[in-house]
């Protein structure tokens, strides 16, 4: 399976990464090569990777944030929640776990994406159904983030039973009462925050596998932030912790 990621970093990243395999690079009729343009055309170089200038309206066809280029390459390439703990032991770090449980909007999947991968988040559990996947769209929403990010589709309440066996704690981002503030919890150590869909949050039983529930304390009049917003927030809390 083929399909176009655009954008300039997002095709950059991709490049870089090399975990596809590639096949074009589109570019549009009058782009000038200068800035990334031109380290994109200079990693297509180096690959062997064929360059055809198109009319702008030709990839005007794909997204309307092209950026002037295109890349045909092979689909996202998912991992196994094994390669997700080996990857935490390579790098000799407590396990950093993102499990998104059922996040369905791909800008919303994208922006988390990018901020696990700033964070050293070691992979992303997403469910095999009813959730938004790894598809250009995220791509460009996470900047090419994306393309460093190790992400795997599991069944979750499988997989945090085995992040439990790998001494991780589970934490879920709710809103719920009994909810506990980040000064009542402790996020270092090995660690996995469960964040849940736009609209119904975590589901039942993937809150019931969580060791605690975590709400992020507001005082503005808006009552809660985009599960984006949030997931990230909290991210970036047990960073500082680590």
């Amino acid at each position: 399976m083929k399909e176009f990621i655009y954008g300039r970093n997002p095709v950059y990243e991709t490049l870089r990464a090399r975990r596809r395999d590639v096949f074009r690079l589109q570019v549009a009729e009058g782009v000038q090569d200068k800035g990334r343009l031109t380290e994109i055309l200079d990693l297509a170089a180096r690959r062997k990777i064929p360059v055809e200038r198109v009319p702008r309206l030709h990839l005007d066809k794909l997204s309307e944030s092209h950026q002037g280029l295109a890349l045909e390459a092979s689909a996202y390439p998912y991992v196994e929640l094994e390669d997700i703990l080996e990857n935490a032991k390579t790098h000799n770090e407590p396990l950093f776990v993102l499990i998104l449980d059922t996040l369905q909007n791909p800008q919303n999947l994208g922006t988390i994406i990018r901020t696990a991968e700033a964070v050293g988040v070691h992979g992303v559990l997403i469910p095999t159904h009813r959730a938004a996947e790894i598809t250009p769209a995220v791509v460009s929403a996470s900047a090419g983030a994306s393309e460093h990010m190790l992400v795997a589709q599991a069944n979750l309440a499988q997989a945090i039973v085995q992040l439990k066996e790998a001494n991780a704690w589970v934490v879920g981002l709710d809103e719920s009462p009994e909810s506990k503030t980040p000064s009542e919890v402790r996020l270092d150590g090995a660690l996995a925050v469960v964040v849940g869909s736009e609209g119904e949050g975590i589901r039942p039983l993937v809150r019931q596998s969580c060791d605690f529930l975590l709400r992020l304390p507001m005082q503005g009049k808006v009552e809660s932030l985009n599960a984006a917003v949030a997931g990230s927030v909290a991210l970036y809390l047990a960073y500082l912790s680590r």
